[in-house]
């Protein structure tokens, strides 16, 4: 019999990528699994909008990790949730935070090297490695930790060039040789680029949808392993929501 980690880990196929529709409680997660997903995720800036918090961690961890094990008790399916950075900038706390946070039942986490504190910058390579490596001796090797870098988000679009994917490159294996299971690049747009990626580092690729972004299977064509909705899912149900109160009260 197969873990929830085993898997999750094996619906991710380059160019038969998995499609994570992100969720934010646990309402959500019954949706996602009742409309076919094959696994459930969170979306951070989601998850915290829907508690009434921004994004960047001002979610309280112990709701953070509440609302994780209500998301993982709500359905059959292998459950990943966005961690951000953490919560902490220390590797080892760091690290005790994830151990927590596979204490719920979650078989896997995104992680990112964007300075939570400090918006736009990033943790240096080797210190973010660091932490990758910490996480990966804390938790076992049964739990995916998405590595996210943010390159992509932080350099505008005309910045998006071969330099800027060499250096994406350059933290990818950095982040697989410490104990990565997958590599994101939310933001990227050129699939020239996210070819390159692919090609490059030896970890699945996770791709961030957006609207007007290249379309799915142009992007499974690119090598992309795994493709994310990221908080698009929450913004849309908000929008549908305001629309329908608008309308009845307008009546």
């Amino acid at each position: 019999m197969t873990t929830k980690f085993e898997r999750f880990a094996a619906l991710h196929v380059p160019g038969d990528p998995l499609i994570l529709f992100n969720v934010w409680d646990a309402g959500s997660a019954t949706v996602a699994e009742k409309a076919g997903a094959s696994a459930i995720a969170t979306g951070s800036a989601s998850v915290a909008t829907a508690h009434g918090y921004s994004d960047a961690e001002a979610l309280p961890l112990d709701l953070a990790l509440a609302n994780a094990a209500r998301v993982v008790k709500a359905t059959s399916l292998p459950v990943s949730i966005d961690f951000e950075g953490g919560y902490s900038p220390d590797p080892y706390a760091a690290a005790a935070n994830a151990a927590k946070l596979a204490a719920t039942g979650a078989i896997g986490c995104n992680f990112e090297d964007q300075v939570i504190a400090s918006p736009k910058t990033m943790h240096d390579t080797k210190d973010q490695a660091a932490r990758i490596a910490a996480i990966r001796w804390e938790v076992g090797p049964n739990f995916f930790i998405n590595a996210r870098t943010d390159y992509f988000l932080i350099a505008k679009p005309p910045e998006h060039d071969e330099a800027l994917a060499e250096a994406a490159i350059a933290r990818g294996l950095a982040y697989a040789e410490a104990g990565a299971s997958g590599f994101f690049v939310p933001g990227i747009a050129d699939l020239r680029l996210l070819e390159r990626i692919c090609k490059a580092v030896p970890l699945p690729v996770n791709f961030m949808a957006y609207p007007g972004c290249p379309d799915a299977k142009s992007v499974a064509s690119a090598g992309a392993a795994r493709i994310s909705h990221g908080p698009f899912p929450h913004m849309a149900a908000l929008k549908a929501f305001e629309d329908a109160a608008r309308a009845a009260f307008s009546g």
